[in-house]
């Protein structure tokens, strides 16, 4: 018998199955866009078997006397704090229910498009709820950028996202993959963005929140995603917002010491050129997906040891799809409206310079420099050691063909490129294939090319291949020589 493919559900549908399980019960409560998530579970019928409540404290003063102050209403920390209040409430309440029931809360707290249209249009969404009666709850938290024009369209998109992620919930937590990829179910990829996921829970026990974001970018749900130093998923917006920007783009496969000095040497002339009232510059290290690629698909393990080392800089990691630096500086700056300097190697700008990588723009590489250079951006350019001359070449060396030549010029008058005056000479002979060929030996000369910290973590994680016994051999095979 040929294999069938399983049939789509549709929203209703969703509502329905989760309506008609008596074992699921629980709250709604919504902040703006009207109640559009429950709607879908009154419309479907038998919700009475499946809601407990259902609230909208539309009214700031009312929802802080429910929930507390805050700064921001559509933020995660009202969500959050919406999550527990009314799953707490319910367990109180309903405690003659517990045993036969697995409670839930679902929330969320929403932006839509105003009147005139002027406002930032996103939402905070998620779930507290247990897998089995009497059990710890398990948390689900998303965050939704609405794309579509108009406001009734808006809360549509987010009526559906909301019965994807309840349902999700309870029959694909132990398939987060097939969870993440099901929230968009019944929309397209042009009406909503989610980029950021965080779980955590029983339901979640081994499930790292970073790579369940890495799926957002690789789905296509989102253009980058975003770790603190401290390894926590964090939604771009609330990352970068107001913020001066220090970008260092690479494969960092494992951070060096030119990495660090890339960045360091960076952000201190970077700091001169935005001056004293730019505010804290954010130095980011940012990975392309493309990097991330291996045989088609994306190598998780590799991810999680490029992201535990970038960690132990301090730096923000970011996780992108953009291929060409146009499009990641017009993703910071839908963000921030501060300067944004990306800092790289001498070969990285000649490559920028190669027209054969702008084919699929109509302006090919002048249309891309207009939109790299449209915003507060700079180029801030680290020189690279001739590996065959053993000369060290910066701006000043670098030549092109006539018709680009005036551009660079131009450009570097503009002060939309720098060169990185102060940097370690004695770096620019570190490269990462030689770290990870050392590594994959056993040689423990590699612990001099990167930061300590960096070296720590690789240890203590056996990162990049690294194992204590091919160490042992390396060290044995010195002292018999």
């Amino acid at each position: 018998m040929p294999k069938t493919e399983p049939r789509h559900i549709s929203t209703l549908e969703k509502a329905l199955a989760i309506n008609l399980d008596s074992g699921r019960y629980g709250t709604f409560a919504e902040i703006g866009a009207g109640q559009e998530v429950v709607r879908w579970f009154f419309q479907a019928g038998g919700a009475a078997g499946t809601i407990s409540k259902s609230i909208s404290a539309y009214d700031m003063q009312v929802s802080d006397a429910i929930y507390g102050t805050c700064q921001r209403y559509v933020s995660r920390d009202r969500l959050e704090a919406m999550l527990e209040y009314e799953q707490t409430l319910t367990r109180q309440r309903l405690d003659t229910r517990a045993r036969s029931s697995c409670f839930f809360t679902f929330a969320d707290t929403v932006s839509a498009r105003n009147y005139l249209g002027t406002n930032e249009c996103h939402a905070w969404m998620g779930i507290r709820f247990q897998t089995a009666p009497q059990t710890d709850d398990s948390v689900i938290i998303i965050h939704v950028r609405m794309l579509d024009d108009d406001n009734a369209a808006q809360q549509e998109a987010l009526g559906v996202v909301g019965v994807n992620l309840i349902h999700g919930a309870y029959t694909l937590h132990q398939q987060p993959a097939e969870l993440i990829a099901s929230l968009v179910d019944e929309l397209s990829r042009d009406r909503v963005e989610i980029d950021m996921i965080d779980v955590s829970g029983p339901a979640f026990d081994n499930i790292d929140s970073r790579v369940l974001t890495l799926r957002l970018v690789e789905l296509g749900l989102t253009g980058a995603a975003m770790f603190s130093a401290e390894g926590e998923v964090v939604q771009p917006s609330e990352a970068l917002r107001k913020r001066p920007l220090i970008v260092q783009r690479g494969r960092f496969r494992p951070v060096t010491l030119v990495n660090i000095d890339m960045l360091q040497s960076a952000l201190k002339q970077f700091e001169q050129l935005c001056g004293p009232d730019a505010g804290e510059i954010l130095p980011i290290m940012e990975i392309s997906m493309h990097n991330l690629l291996e045989e088609s698909n994306i190598c998780l393990e590799d991810f999680l040891s490029r992201a535990e080392a970038v960690s132990t800089t301090g730096c923000m990691v970011m996780i992108s799809d953009f291929r060409q630096h146009h499009r990641l500086a017009a993703y910071l700056a839908r963000y921030t409206d501060r300067p944004i300097g990306l800092a790289m190697g001498l070969g990285t700008l000649r490559r920028l310079f190669d027209e054969q990588y702008y084919i699929d723009l109509d302006g090919g590489l002048l249309e891309s420099f207009g939109r790299l250079f449209k915003e507060q951006l700079t180029l801030l350019i680290y020189p690279l050691k001739n590996e065959h001359t053993g000369k060290i070449e910066n701006l000043e060396s670098m030549e092109l063909d006539d018709s680009l030549q005036h551009l660079f010029t131009y450009l570097r008058q503009r002060q939309c490129i720098v060169s990185l005056e102060e940097f370690s000479q004695q770096h620019l002979d570190i490269h990462s294939p030689e770290v990870l060929r050392l590594i994959a030996t056993g040689s423990s000369d590699w612990m001099e090319m990167v930061p300590a910290s960096v070296a720590a973590r690789i240890v203590e994680k056996n990162l990049f291949g690294y194992t204590r016994r091919s160490r042992q051999r390396a060290d044995a095979g010195k002292r018999s020589a």
